[in-house]
């Protein structure tokens, strides 16, 4: 059986030989690069199930990597950095990362993470969604919004395939952590915010209504796109 191979991109030998350490006991194989533009090199030279990235890099930001790849590249990425402030988070999740982790970390819970992506993102659709506006694309991972593909990261698929199902309900964060298939234990609960502002950001760009509705001390419904 082909194991699944991750790669990290981390400048900083001792955290990197960390992360490696604990995720090859996980039984993962695992690639190494320090640089941004390596990274860049690399994922179109072998393909990764997910990359771990940190978002201080010497030669270019993490930020600008993930732009970059995800002009390409569709494979889940959880950023790794010391910036623990709420905007760095949301701008990480808006320009397309699966998860944020803040140093110091655990390295179990950093695997644990893992593989609940990976879990995530190996699970088929429960079903497939057609309205006149919005479509699961071809790729089945991803949503087309009056024809205009979304680019949704595996985290925003699902929340927004589990909400469209459910139109109209008042949907919990515990909730949306329980359908998207997401460990209550590994930190989720606070991104559900920071992934919802950028769904609605996603589908506001090419529709100007308001499907996401928040209702606060309860949680989001999305109303009927049709």
């Amino acid at each position: 059986m082909t194991k699944t191979r991750i790669l990290v991109v981390e400048d900083e030998q001792a955290i990197a030989d960390t992360v490696i350490h604990v995720l090859e006991n996980e039984g993962f194989v695992v690639d190494w690069v320090s640089l941004g533009g390596d990274a860049i090199t690399s994922l179109n030279k072998k393909k990764y199930a997910l990359m771990i990235l940190d978002v201080g890099l010497p030669d270019m930001n993490g930020f600008e990597v993930c732009k970059a790849i995800r002009a390409h590249h569709n494979l889940p990425i959880i950023f790794l950095t010391a910036r623990s402030e709420e905007i760095d988070r949301v701008v990480g999740l808006e320009i397309g990362g699966d998860d944020y982790v803040t140093k110091p970390f655990s390295p179990r819970e950093l695997a644990a993470r893992v593989k609940v992506i990976l879990k995530r993102v190996n699970q088929a659709p429960t079903e497939i969604v057609h309205s006149n506006k919005l479509q699961v694309a071809s790729s089945g991972c991803d949503f087309l919004l009056n024809n205009q593909l979304l680019s949704l990261t595996s985290i925003e698929f699902k929340l927004l395939q589990h909400m469209h199902q459910h139109a109209g309900m008042v949907m919990s964060r515990e909730q949306l952590l329980t359908a998207g298939g997401f460990a209550h234990d590994a930190g989720y609960e606070r991104n559900i915010d920071s992934h919802i502002k950028s769904l609605r950001a996603k589908l506001r760009k090419f529709d100007d209504n308001e499907y996401i509705k928040t209702h606060r001390g309860f949680g989001y419904s999305l109303n009927e796109i049709t």
